[in-house]
């Protein structure tokens, strides 16, 4: 049985709020390994992300990892946040460079993800198992495939004990990825990271700033069906769930859907396994 977990971002208002509180029961029932919440950019994440920790945890039950970023956080900051987390039994996280938002001046004081996965094994130890961002179609801002297999790797060698990687929508990205990390020495377990579809406008913006690509049969289709919704989310569970089959057979570890707190894409994709 191939684990499944979701990934949840910290609702800031109440629709948000109300929004993922429909959502939720629908998504646990699937029975999610864990379920992971984004961390706020530009020091948000300080009241957001360890809120919606704690209500997941407390009042659903859920296994909730919260993500770190090196984004704006000092070193005091982040080994305060960590305490917390521990403190509320997490003993998951997703440790992750972050991207910095538009006006911020410094990263804080960690630049790379890797210095993120050093920290919290020298102050944290084995208390928190650690998930890292991987990119089978490589991270846009890296040279070439080569140098940024070569950045995982350090991620890996800080410490690391699993990785999800940046959604994609070609299983051969992630099979030829899967490759070149076992030839690379790295043996850890990549979880595959799954990007229901919903609203293709709002994905097409996502793809750009990712670097994730969406195939040109797939975008020309999604053209054809205009403002029809409905055929939107049928097509789009279709190929997504047609995809995850694939990495299933080909012996995918665990899938992580980015369910952008919804349910009704996600479980269009689930229904269809």
């Amino acid at each position: 049985m191939t684990a499944i977990s979701f990934e949840f971002f910290p609702p800031k208002t109440d629709d948000q709020r109300a929004q993922l509180q429909r959502a939720l029961p629908q998504l646990k029932a699937r029975s999610p390994e864990y379920v992971s919440v984004t961390f706020g950019a530009g020091g948000s994440t300080l009241s957001y992300t360890p809120e919606a920790v704690r209500e997941l945890r407390e009042s659903h039950q859920l296994d909730a990892a919260p993500h770190l970023s090196c984004v704006g956080g000092s070193r005091e900051e982040i080994r305060e946040l960590l305490t917390r987390y521990r403190d509320m039994g997490c003993r998951r996280v997703v440790a992750l460079r972050g991207d910095l938002p538009s006006g911020m001046a410094a990263p804080g004081d960690f630049r790379y993800a890797n210095e993120l996965v050093s920290f919290i094994r020298s102050e944290f130890g084995d208390s928190f198992h650690i998930e890292v961002a991987c990119y089978p179609e490589s991270h846009p801002q890296a040279r070439d495939a080569q140098t940024d297999l070569a950045n995982f790797k350090r991620k890996v060698e800080a410490g690391a004990n699993g990785a999800i990687t940046q959604y994609f929508f070609n299983a051969d990205a992630y099979f030829r990825f899967r490759d070149d990390v076992a030839a690379a020495g790295i043996d850890i377990p990549l979880t595959a990271g799954v990007m229901p579809i919903s609203n293709f406008a709002q994905l097409r913006r996502f793809s750009q700033m990712c670097g994730a690509e969406i195939p040109r049969w797939i975008d020309t289709h999604m053209t054809g069906f205009g403002d029809d919704t409905t055929a939107i989310r049928q097509f789009g569970a279709d190929v997504v769930a047609s995809m995850c089959r694939r990495l299933i057979e080909g012996g995918v570890q665990g899938l992580h859907l980015y369910t952008l707190n919804r349910a009704q894409a996600t479980l269009a994709v689930l229904d269809r396994l």
